[in-house]
């Protein structure tokens, strides 16, 4: 779950549905955030968590310079771990079907009508992020980051949503990921300044990451015990058109005397030699065979690894 949610395009969420885990994770957040307190609840968001905490830590650098090196291949990875999705989320349709003895079909119309709004309502974010956002977060307030800590939150634990690529629609995903990687190398290195400088990203984040997580816990577990083939019609149609916004073959183009930057204008050329990789604009290029052939095959191990997951939680199911 904390790998998925690291990378614009892969849901937390459907990680846990993956894992077979789903329903026990929201019943767990929803009881706990309304002081139910068991053990159970405690031990399962006590592991979850602490483990997603550990793999952010440990691979946000990791990601964020894969991310600049290599975008085209990440992002066709990304929509591999994405499509991966699908399979589980029909399943839990299929199933849902079943619990009246068969006596409605699969493709009905809650779930049909919940399937169009959801690609519906991606594929409008889709378009928002090749009309707009670029991922950079250069003026990004303290109100806004709480959005986005909101945002991504509640994405988190939606199969089919990632929090991630939510947080690159605000244009608001270098800025907290590289935030997260800097406090971690201060961190490493004992710099309590350099600590100080990331708070203004890191607490209003984490602010939102708490209300959102809480919010939607509890709105979701609701919605799912009441309507809950038009809800998994909605989360599926949000998986299936995910990736329209995560076209790979894109690259960075270096900034030249003249251009503006995060807000800022580039007069000098030790500004522009100033500006890093992850700052710079990105436009599309035409992709060879190599690329092709290369994005193809990382979609399907992708795919591979989405299924593969959820292989093993019904095998220990």
């Amino acid at each position: 779950m904390g790998l998925a949610n690291l990378v614009p395009g892969i849901s937390g969420g459907t990680m846990l549905v993956a894992t077979g885990i789903y329903t026990q994770f929201i019943d767990a957040i929803s009881d706990v955030t309304r002081l139910r307190l068991t053990k159970n609840s405690l031990v399962l968001l006590g592991t979850v968590v602490l483990f997603a905490v550990i793999a952010i830590g440990a691979c946000s650098g990791i990601i964020a310079g894969l991310l600049e090196s290599s975008r085209w291949a990440m992002y066709s990875l990304f929509i591999g771990l994405t499509w991966g999705g699908a399979p589980l989320l029909w399943r839990m349709i299929r199933e849902s079907a079943n619990k009246t003895g068969g006596s409605k079909k699969v493709l009905s119309g809650p779930v049909l009508g919940g399937l169009i709004a959801g690609m519906v309502v991606m594929a409008g974010l889709a378009v928002m992020q090749m009309t707009g956002a670029t991922g950079g977060g250069g003026n990004a307030n303290f109100v806004l980051l709480i959005v986005g800590g909101i945002a991504g939150a509640s994405a988190m634990i939606l199969p089919g949503v990632s929090g991630a690529y939510l947080l690159l629609l605000l244009g608001l995903y270098d800025t907290i990921i590289n935030a997260i990687k800097d406090c971690i190398s201060a961190a490493k290195d004992a710099d309590v300044g350099a600590i100080m400088d990331q708070l203004g990203v890191v607490v209003p984040v984490g602010i939102g990451v708490v209300v959102g997580i809480a919010g939607v816990a509890n709105i979701l577990r609701f919605v799912l015990h009441r309507y809950e083939r038009a809800t998994l019609g909605v989360l599926l149609g949000l998986l299936i058109a995910a990736p329209a916004g995560l076209y790979p073959f894109r690259e960075g183009v270096k900034p030249q005397i003249g251009d503006v930057i995060k807000g800022e204008t580039l007069t000098t050329q030790e500004l522009v030699d100033d500006v890093k990789p992850k700052d710079w604009q990105q436009r599309t290029f035409t992709p060879t065979a190599t690329h092709l052939g290369g994005s193809f095959g990382l979609i399907l191990l992708g795919l591979g690894a989405t299924l593969a997951i959820d292989w093993v939680g019904r095998r220990k199911k």
